[in-house]
């Protein structure tokens, strides 16, 4: 689990944005972009070539 201080201050580093924790897929999620970052060992890897597209039928 990420440290809730942490996810009130990370934003999306493409646009800035906010990001939404999705726990059941551990990731953050950026609404504007449509992109997933990862969370690995608890730690958001914040790098726009390590996040995922999201599918266009995937909700946010």
């Amino acid at each position: 689990m990420v440290d809730r201080k942490l996810l009130d201050v990370l934003v999306c580093p493409i646009c800035k944005g906010p990001l939404k924790y999705d726990k059941q897929a551990d990731e953050l999620i950026c609404k504007g972009d449509r992109i997933a970052f990862p969370i690995r060992d608890d730690i958001p890897v914040m790098l726009e070539e390590e996040g995922r597209q999201l599918d266009p039928t995937e909700e946010v």
